[in-house]
């Protein structure tokens, strides 16, 4: 048996557990690096070259950017927009909310934009008294078409683009993909308002949580504008010069420090206290006033719920109700309103058992008591990571992303972002090292933090492309891909259009039941041969492959940014290829029609 034929072999059993779907893709993928290096078609450092591919770089470091706009508040602005922009009108809400999903797409890879998007479009469609299953499956194919606008748009235009340059003909400028991406994007809206009845008219069975409303209900459940006050720190004051976070320390009995605002009501944070600074504190009129005289503070109006409010719950800090669990460390412990976590990043605003306030030190925790805790979004972020301690009853990530209006860290996250773009279309340097540079400068600027840049990354995708560069090189050193291509070529007769016929219908049939990564990662080197075999430019063929894998649309299975609306949309699995089919005939006219004018052959 020669090797071209067990590589074929190989493929076949990867694309079968694809679709069976019983392993993890991370299994599937690093087992065919593994089979083809034990049968011979590799060597044991080309089993761990994907891992050092500038892809898979290229990739991990654009998942922290597109962590960072999202915790930047960035994509929850953009979808509270739509609600206000759409002025109660359906169809025009239907536009808005697509033309953000494709420009997030282009920002964040498909799935943030429509992980962003999902939520508030769930609550726009209900709010214009329509079902969500006719927005969502538009807002997830305008994510698809919005990846063709730039290069970083998805993991398959920088392979593709890498094979270009691997081939040595002229790589893809950044903005090259609009070519194809804007009428994409531009056809999949007008298909949408067009063939509105192909969309399913169902009721969902699961919703995402409408935040909307979360921190209002916080404020009342646990009394907080109950013995708030608003104090302001006069030049003459003790406090002035500590830092913020150590007033804690600095408190009578009975009082304790929510927050630290500056003069013009934004977080100190850890930063000293300075004169003119508002402190926002909790406790009995007796005690609080007592607390003012010593400190030297002045007492301005008690802030009622509109006002505390954004003082709890802003771009730096935040609210987060958590659950004690069963086996937490703190069964058994005391803990009571104004007590802060143990470097104190955290504050504890309230107590609650059964339902019931608890405000004296004397209770003890138990399981199911629950606590509502105060500070910054990472220091909340680490709390909700602790598990074994308390469980979040919402998501740090989706309180923020809902509520929190962009702060100043959204404008360095968006000078980030503008620079790495800079950057790569001029070429100034790789587009693997603008990216890299761009991640690092979000953490170094603060926009996210160490640990939360690792856990914006998508592991599953940096070792499913990791491990899936083995069977690809096996496949063009066997011979495989040349065998598979001649086929292709021998089909369509040198002809151009039927060569980029065949090839998209190879790659999007394979790609709405496997990951299209892992797809491009097959076809390419296919496409690749198949140019050199028909003597064509191999830049039209790559595009056509990309735009191929971008047309996910007939399956729920075919990309997380599907199955993540199944639910959402109350759809069944036939639901998607009746609107689907139009979109992809879309997409195939834009390959074979479009393509070959910009790239001729």
């Amino acid at each position: 048996m020669s090797q071209a034929t067990q590589c074929l072999i190989v493929l076949g059993v990867v694309i079968a557990l694809f679709l069976w779907n019983r392993l993890p893709v991370e299994i599937v993928a690093l087992g065919s690096a593994l089979l083809v290096y034990a049968l011979g078609l590799i060597d044991s450092d080309q089993v761990f070259a994907g891992f050092g591919d500038p892809v898979v770089v290229f990739i991990a470091a654009m998942f922290v950017v597109s962590g960072a706009l999202e915790a930047s508040g960035i994509t929850g602005w953009a979808g509270r927009r739509i609600v206000a922009l759409s002025g109660g009108r359906q169809r025009r809400a239907l536009v808005l909310a697509m033309l953000v999903s494709a420009a997030l797409a282009a920002l964040l890879t498909q799935n943030g934009a429509v992980a962003a998007l999902l939520p508030v479009t769930v609550s726009l469609a209900i709010t214009l008294g329509a079902r969500p299953s006719k927005f969502l499956v538009p807002l997830a194919y305008a994510a698809h078409a919005g990846t063709l606008l730039v290069l970083t748009g998805t993991p398959v235009n920088v392979l593709v683009n890498e094979a270009a340059e691997a081939a040595g003909v002229p790589k893809f400028r950044f903005f090259d993909f609009a070519v194809a991406g804007i009428p994409l994007v531009a056809g999949t809206i007008a298909l949408a308002l067009l063939l509105e009845r192909l969309l399913p008219d169902r009721d969902p069975e699961t919703l995402p949580a409408d935040l909307s409303e979360h921190a209002r209900t916080l404020v009342y459940d646990y009394q907080l504008t109950g013995g708030a006050a608003l104090l302001r720190v006069r030049g003459d004051s003790p406090l002035v010069g500590l830092p913020a976070d150590t007033l804690i320390d600095h408190k009578p009995p009975g009082v304790f420090p929510v927050t630290v605002l500056t003069a013009d009501e934004q977080t100190r944070g850890q930063d000293p206290v300075e004169r003119g600074d508002l402190l926002v504190v909790r406790g009995a009129p007796d005690a609080v006033n007592s607390f003012a005289r010593q400190q030297h503070l002045e007492r301005r109006t008690a802030p009622d719920d509109d006002q505390l409010i954004p003082l709890l719950l802003n771009a730096e800090t935040g609210l987060l109700e958590v659950v004690v669990s069963p086996r937490s460390r703190l069964v058994g412990q005391r803990v009571f309103p104004g007590m802060s976590s143990d470097v104190g990043d955290v504050v504890v605003l309230g107590v609650r058992r059964d339902g019931r306030d608890r405000e004296s030190g004397n209770i003890r925790m138990a399981a199911g008591d629950t606590l509502l805790l105060h500070g910054s979004w990472d220091a909340l972020a680490r709390k909700a990571d602790r598990r074994a301690d308390v469980l979040s009853v919402e998501s740090p990530g989706a309180l923020r992303s809902q509520l929190v209006p962009p702060g100043p860290r959204a404008w360095r996250a968006l000078g980030v972002v503008a620079v790495m773009v800079l950057l790569m279309a001029t070429g100034v340097v790789p587009a693997a090292v603008a990216v890299l540079l761009a991640a690092c400068a979000m953490v170094v600027l603060r926009v996210l933090d160490p640990g939360g840049a690792y856990r914006s990354i998508s592991w599953t995708t940096v070792v499913l492309i990791g491990g899936m560069f083995p069977l690809s090189i096996a496949m063009q050193h066997s011979g495989a891909a040349d065998q598979v291509a001649h086929t292709v070529v021998s089909a369509a007769g040198g002809n151009g259009i039927l060569l980029l016929l065949g090839l998209f219908v190879i790659t999007a049939l394979l790609g709405q039941f496997i990951s299209n990564t892992a797809t491009a990662l097959v076809i390419v080197p296919v496409a690749v041969s198949a140019a050199a075999d028909a003597g064509i430019s191999l830049r039209p063929v790559l595009m056509c492959v990309a735009i191929a894998a971008a047309a996910a649309v007939l399956t729920p299975i075919a990309t997380p940014a599907n199955l993540m609306i199944l639910g959402p949309g109350g759809y069944r699995f036939g639901d998607y290829w009746r609107f689907g089919l139009p979109v992809l005939a879309l997409y195939l006219v834009v390959a074979l029609g479009i393509v070959p004018l910009i790239w001729s052959f």
